[in-house]
């Protein structure tokens, strides 16, 4: 029988933020005083859509049933995740009555041939892509019903601030970005309401694995554990593929004086991007331009980071996004990239055979060639150096103090 409390358990969590119900009220008083010139009306963005209101950070979801159904999906996401030890044990259990040694790392091609038949692991893969699935398409059936008041927010947005917005709608999107990434419909390029879609959906991800992140607590921690360039001058900080800007926000917080750009291929994830940095009052420049390209000039960063992109990306790419990174950042600035740790296409049965099921039916297209990816010598081989001694900016990735020598 299925745990009650375990499904349900981000709802609890909405009460642990009740307390800051009107932190959001406190974010939007400052506004009027310290942006005057821009469209606020008591405090508040003028076009700005909140039916129910924000705890903190997080605008709560436009309806109860929207909100009950996500935590749901969030709940759910817990209650696999919770349990998957004892699919860890039964996977084990085949491999080894298959003869091999479950303990042993084994190709990931062979752990399938074993445990790909198997129908308990089959159906919890089928109820974790399930929930998914459901995840997606209720934000997207709310968002594409009520399409004009939401696209009116953004235009409302667009050319105000504080910080700007770039938006290339004429700009020829590559093929490898096009793909719908976590099976999210439309991916990063393809939906208008690619950032709140992906914003909301990926609430669920966090709380099933890493924790709560309705205050972006995940990006501001990652944010604060980025270490300072050795001069300690900070003056421009680019965040490649930053999506819809969470740890680009979080970083203009920790550096208020810093001039701090997000680029994204993206165009709906930077635009609504641009929209919630302009509610929360902070100053930040997104442009939806390539990693690859990002169009600045030559030594112009201190710090240049990204956060859980390069999973994303084909090897090719990722080696055109480390060179780039390497021509833009000072010399004494440095490149951190927030990233899974790679290195192999090896592991232990269970771990091999997740890494292959989310490739194929997660759509994370190049997740599977990206954990064989010798990310760390590319970083060398562009000229970085660098720096073992740093500790993760996120807990669990890897370490990519990355420093480009004055």
């Amino acid at each position: 029988m299925i745990d009650r409390r375990s499904i349900f358990t981000a709802t609890a969590a909405i009460g642990t933020f009740l307390a800051s119900a009107f932190s959001s009220k406190k974010i939007k008083a400052r506004m009027q005083d310290k942006y005057p010139g821009h469209t606020y009306k008591n405090g508040s963005p003028v076009g700005d859509v909140e039916p129910r209101g924000s705890i903190g950070r997080m605008e709560r979801l436009p309806t109860l049933r929207i909100e009950g159904v996500h935590d749901f999906t969030c709940g759910m996401r817990t209650f696999l995740n919770k349990h998957s030890r004892k699919l860890v044990t039964r996977a084990d259990k085949l491999i080894q009555d298959s003869g091999r040694d479950p303990k042993k790392e084994i190709p990931a091609t062979e752990a399938m041939k074993v445990l790909d038949k198997d129908t308990l692991l089959g159906t919890s893969g089928r109820m974790w892509i399930s929930n998914q699935q459901v995840t997606w398409k209720i934000l997207q059936d709310h968002y594409h019903e009520n399409a004009d008041e939401y696209l009116a927010e953004m235009e409302a947005a667009d050319n105000d601030g504080p910080g700007t917005l770039e938006l290339n709608p004429n700009m020829e999107i590559p093929d490898y970005t096009k793909h719908e990434i976590h099976i999210q419909p439309g991916g990063y390029v393809g939906d208008a309401f690619a950032g709140p879609i992906y914003h909301y959906g990926t609430l669920s991800f966090y709380n099933g694995v890493m924790g709560d992140n309705t205050q972006d607590q995940i990006h501001v921690s990652t944010a604060n554990r980025l270490p300072l360039p050795e001069d300690g001058v900070v003056k421009r900080i680019l965040v490649q593929g930053c999506g819809l800007g969470q740890m680009t926000v979080a970083l203009a917080e920790r550096f208020p004086e810093a001039e701090v750009w997000g680029i994204d291929v993206g165009g709906p994830l930077v635009r609504y991007g641009h929209m919630r940095a302009r509610e929360l009052g902070v100053p930040v420049n997104f442009a939806q331009r390539l990693a690859e390209d990002s169009k600045f000039p030559d030594n112009h960063f201190d710090i240049v980071t990204s956060y859980i992109i390069n999973h994303e990306l084909p090897q090719d790419k990722n080696r055109e996004v480390i060179k780039e990174a390497y021509r833009v950042t000072r010399p004494g600035g440095y490149y951190y990239p927030v990233d899974f740790l790679t290195g192999g296409s090896k592991g232990k049965p269970y771990s091999n055979y997740r890494r292959w099921w989310d490739h194929r039916w997660n759509n994370e297209v190049w997740s599977y060639e990206y954990h064989t990816f010798e990310f760390d010598k590319e970083i060398e081989k562009a000229g970085f150096k660098i720096n073992p001694n740093t500790p993760a900016a996120l807990p669990r990735f890897g370490k990519r103090h990355a420093v480009k020598e004055a």
